[in-house]
């Protein structure tokens, strides 16, 4: 048995002496190890400091920005410039300016990603509904903090969330912002780590604090009767299905669509979108309306233009004489992102591992942590009233003999002997002496007294009043749900994305709008393609081709059928036979090239009319190799026009054909030899690349030059040329056999 080699053995070493001429060792490194040492850390660093928020509803970019600009001062105070905020974040979050004001931007009021933004901004902060309208750079740009961040530091410096060093352990930051309301639900947020993500919708304030309150109340509350959907700062038509809803409530993830609002100017008969949906812009929609009117499949529009002004978003919409507005609309709805999916995935960090929450299980997770720190906060509040209190009953003791600890103070020959001194004359330890020592001469009046003596009294009570708020859950909930009634009050406003109770129908199946009847197919050698209805074709059977083209292949189908083309770059176009007008034999035809899109200097070689993809295509290559792809290899679930790959690249295609049933095929190279044989000796393959088999053998000067079925051929003698195994050299045609033209014209 030989002997184990231990991992330092095993480790290759290469010495490579000839990179810059500098001597480099490189140590080869398992891929395991490289994984476990390298990529997990990168990930886990990407999932838990990144990319995935938190409860709070900050991911901690986020987090590291809002705090650099509560510490100056920009809560309340006068905006600064932008390029300010950004150099100081860059103490905690060291990622380069441009990423911190990124995040700045989509926090902002001026480009309207969240229903309540956290930056109240001034300037050109782009739009969260285009794709290409650029922000201004940081330093034309001012910012300040919204006044509901005021929600967010309330508590911050009482000792309510946890605080940690910076990247460098200069200074401290907050772990978690303590949110007086679930602002997880609130503020949208997105991300994408190593092998998870997080989309996050936004749901409307006042609903959240109301579902919040609820739920602290009864935790098992009918939470879609409360917060009835999501909301979107860009508004739009919500579909409502309660089914679908629920659904995400429960798991946090599922999927609801919302589509464009909408109005008809019947004087102008032109058509204003005003709102679309939070997960497009108006560049996707207006890019895809001009492909389909190019397409043809939408004529009724005349023109469509972006009129966004200062005023808010604006489509504009011309019709053509005689369009029904509401029938357009539904069309474009359908075929356009003017209706749109927001696809949901509640991914949270909770206690630093990322879950997947349903809305019920995120509020009980956010009032677990909430009430801790409220709970928090209120022994932070009691500490410091019980230091007070501390404080203040030592000096009661001092005042009721103050006579007495002047004269202490006045014989006390040495400074540091003052609080020693009266510790040992009043009893009292060294903070309530020092407290005492430090009071102003024109405090020690009776006045000053009975004010002190008041304020203790008051602090006893509130101090037993704090520390039952301490023990108490439930005092706990109703001050949470006190909060929640002020913030709503303060902050809530009216849901802009409106619910569609009445679910629009599904559209008919394509197929049944296209109108089905028979026609004749006809492609000439250049690629020129001509859809004939029968009618047409007995007037007129005489086709006419360009000068040097002549026929090629024909058909009879219908206009539902569809159409392979196949190109010399190894691309298979798809198209419908509907895309094509009804033309007449005395016309040229649509060239394939121009119609279907094709690469610069790609050339159109064969088609075929697959029907239900059954069976199979016979390609045959110049090197004598052929390939049995089957049909069913072709057919694509969505509406794609190209496939790459549609045959093997390795040697030019010669000809093929579609094969419904087994034959007898006939092959010929340029050296004058023929071989046929049986199509059930090629096996069928599912990959369209496939090589295929060897069919015929050549010599190095000669190639395949042309197959055709037998049937189709004027071979006379068969038996010579059919070959008992593959594969074979073929045998020399005879004359007899080549026909009164030659074989490689067929």
């Amino acid at each position: 048995m030989p002997k184990k080699k231990s991992p330092q053995e095993g480790k290759k070493r290469v010495d490579d002496s000839n990179v810059l001429g500098l001597h480099a060792e490189v140590l080869e490194q398992p891929i395991t190890q490289t994984l476990e040492l390298n990529y997990m850390p990168y990930a886990m660093s990407v999932i838990v400091s990144r990319a995935i928020p938190e409860i709070d509803g900050f991911k901690p970019s986020h987090r590291k920005l809002l705090y650099t600009m509560y510490q100056m001062k920009l809560l309340g105070g006068a905006r600064t410039k932008s390029a300010n905020v950004v150099g100081a974040t860059m103490k905690l979050n060291p990622h380069g300016d441009a990423a911190i004001y990124d995040t700045m931007v989509r926090l902002s009021r001026g480009y309207g990603a969240l229903l309540h933004p956290l930056v109240d901004s001034k300037g050109n902060f782009g739009k969260v509904y285009s794709r290409d309208m650029a922000w201004a750079a940081p330093r034309y740009t001012e910012v300040r903090l919204d006044a509901i961040c005021g929600e967010f530091f309330r508590d911050i410096d009482q000792d309510a969330v946890d605080f940690v060093p910076n990247y460098d352990g200069t200074m401290t930051e907050p772990t978690l912002l303590p949110t007086t309301f679930p602002n997880v639900l609130v503020s949208a947020n997105q991300g994408i780590a190593v092998g998870m993500a997080s989309n996050l919708c936004g749901f409307n304030l006042g609903e959240v604090c109301d579902v919040t309150a609820a739920y602290l109340k009864n935790p098992g509350c009918d939470l879609l009767s409360l917060l009835k959907a999501p909301d979107f700062p860009t508004g739009g038509d919500l579909l409502y299905d309660p089914a679908e809803l629920s659904a995400i409530y429960e798991t946090g993830r599922g999927s609801f669509k919302v589509q464009a609002k909408w109005r008809y100017l019947k004087a102008e008969n032109l058509i204003e979108v005003y709102e679309i949906p939070y997960s497009t812009t108006v560049e996707a929609i207006m890019d895809k309306v001009a492909e389909l009117v190019k397409s043809g499949k939408v004529k009724e529009i005349a023109d469509m233009r972006d009129e966004t002004d200062l005023s808010g978003l604006k489509l504009t919409i011309d019709l053509k004489r005689g369009t029904d507005p509401d029938k357009l609309m539904a069309k474009l709805c359908r075929m356009t992102p003017l209706r749109d999916s927001f696809s949901c995935n509640f991914n949270i960090l909770i206690a630093g591992m990322p879950r997947v929450l349903g809305v019920r299980q995120i509020l009980e997770e956010w009032t677990a942590w909430r009430m801790e720190s409220v709970r928090r906060r209120t022994y932070y509040v009691l500490q410091r009233r019980k230091e007070k209190l501390h404080l203040l009953q030592g000096l009661k003791k001092i005042l009721l003999d103050i006579d007495r600890a002047i004269r202490i103070i006045r014989e006390t020959e040495e400074d540091a002997e003052v609080i020693p001194n009266l510790m040992i004359g009043f009893g009292i330890d060294q903070v309530q002496a020092e407290y005492v020592a430090e009071i102003k001469l024109r405090n020690i009046n009776k006045e000053y007294i009975l004010k002190r003596t008041q304020e203790t009294e008051e602090l006893e009570k509130e101090i037993a009043d704090l520390q039952d708020l301490v023990g108490s859950q439930a005092r706990i909930k109703a001050v949470i749900q006190e909060e929640l009634a002020a913030v709503k009050k303060k902050y809530a406003v009216p849901r802009r994305t409106t619910l569609l109770y009445e679910l629009p129908e599904e559209a008919p199946a394509e197929a049944e709008a296209v109108p089905d009847y028979p026609v004749h197919l006809f492609l000439s050698r250049e690629g020129y393609f001509k859809k004939i209805t029968p009618q047409s074709l007995r007037m007129a059977s005489e086709q006419k081709y360009k000068e040097g083209d002549g026929p090629y292949l024909q058909w009879e189908g219908t206009n539902r059928d569809e159409l392979l083309v196949f190109t010399d770059r190894q691309q298979c176009y798809k198209a419908w036979v509907s895309d094509f007008d009804d033309a007449k034999a005395s016309v040229l035809g649509d060239y394939l090239p121009t119609k279907l899109g094709f690469d610069e200097g790609e050339s159109f070689l064969w088609a075929c009319v697959p029907g239900d993809y059954s069976g199979s295509l016979l390609f045959f290559f110049a090197n004598g190799k052929a390939a049995r792809v089957e049909l069913s290899g072709y057919q694509t679930q969505t509406k794609r026009k190209r496939l790459t790959g549609a045959y093997c690249d390795k040697s030019p295609l010669v000809r093929a054909f579609l094969l419904r049933e087994e034959m007898e095929m006939a092959v010929w190279s340029t050296e004058g030899r023929c071989l046929i044989f049986q199509t059930a000796a090629l096996s069928p393959k599912t990959t369209r690349t496939t090589q295929g088999v060897n069919v015929m053998t050549l010599k190095p000067k000669y190639k395949v030059d042309g197959a055709a079925p037998l049937a189709e051929t004027p071979i006379q003698n068969a038996a010579r040329y059919r070959a008992r195994s593959l594969p074979v050299a073929g045998a020399l045609l005879k004359e007899e056999d080549r026909g009164e033209e030659q074989m490689s014209l067929l």
